[in-house]
C-alpha cells in the first residue's frame, strides 16, 4: 500500500561557486554551466515546520544534505551525504530518509540519479534559524553556516528567481553565504563565505 507524504518549511544552500551560480543560470539546459571553481561543494540545509509521512510526523525536524560535483552538476558523479537530526526517532528517520534520498518521490528524486558515491546518513544535533531575513545552521564540528539575500536598490528588499529548482521551482532568493561559511566532514573542507547562496520555502508531498 503507498505511503502517502507531505511536508513543508524553510530551507536555504550555500555553494563555492561566485554570486550568481552559473549552474541555475545556465545558457543551454539547467545545470550544465561549469561551475565557477571547476567543481562545486554545497550545502542545503532543510527545517520541517510541519510534515507527515504516513502516520508520522516531522513537526521542527531539520535535515542537512552535502554535496561534491566534480564539473558541471548535470554531468553527475556527485559525492554526497546527508545529516538528520538527532531528535529524530527510528520511524521518522526512515521517513526522512526516504524523502530526501528520493526513494519516496518528490523534488529530492530528481538529484538521486546524479548521485555516484553515497557517504550516508550520520545522526547529529542540527540547530536551524531563520532570523529575519538571515537563514543560519549549525552542526557541531562539522557545519557552521549561513545566508543573506544580495542587497536591491530597495532597502530590505529580496531578489528572486523563478528557475525551476526542485527545492521550490517558482521562487528562490538570491543569496550569498556569510563570513564563517564553513564545513569540515568526510575529508573535505569547505569555506563558502561569500560565495553563492538561496533561500526559499518549500512545500512538498510525494508517495512512496
Amino acid at each position: 500500500m503507498a505511503t502517502s507524504w507531505q511536508l513543508s518549511g524553510d530551507y536555504f544552500e550555500n555553494c563555492s561557486c561566485d554570486v550568481v551560480c552559473p549552474c541555475l543560470i545556465s545558457t543551454n539546459a539547467q545545470l550544465t554551466s561549469k561551475p565557477t571553481q571547476g567543481a562545486c561543494d554545497v550545502a542545503l540545509v532543510f527545517h520541517i515546520d510541519t510534515g507527515k509521512f504516513g502516520d508520522v510526523r516531522l513537526d521542527g525536524l531539520n535535515v542537512a544534505m552535502i554535496a561534491h560535483t566534480p564539473g558541471p552538476m548535470a554531468d553527475g558523479d556527485w559525492t554526497a551525504a546527508a545529516y538528520i537530526d538527532e531528535q529524530a526517532d527510528d520511524k521518522q528517520t526512515e521517513a526522512l530518509g526516504a524523502i530526501f534520498t528520493g526513494a519516496a518521490g518528490g523534488p529530492m528524486a530528481a538529484f538521486a540519479p546524479l548521485i555516484s558515491t553515497n557517504l550516508g546518513a550520520k545522526k547529529v544535533p542540527i540547530k536551524y534559524q531563520v532570523d529575519g531575513k538571515k537563514r543560519s545552521a549549525e552542526i557541531a564540528g562539522v557545519m557552521q553556516m549561513a545566508v543573506e539575500p544580495l542587497p536591491t536598490m530597495r532597502e530590505g528588499g529580496e531578489m528572486w528567481a523563478a528557475t525551476g529548482h526542485p527545492v521550490n521551482p517558482e521562487r528562490l532568493v538570491l543569496a550569498a553565504g556569510v563570513e564563517g561559511s564553513t564545513f569540515s566532514d568526510h575529508g573535505m573542507h569547505w569555506d563558502n563565505s561569500r560565495r553563492n547562496g538561496h533561500y526559499a520555502s518549500i512545500n512538498w508531498s510525494g508517495q512512496q
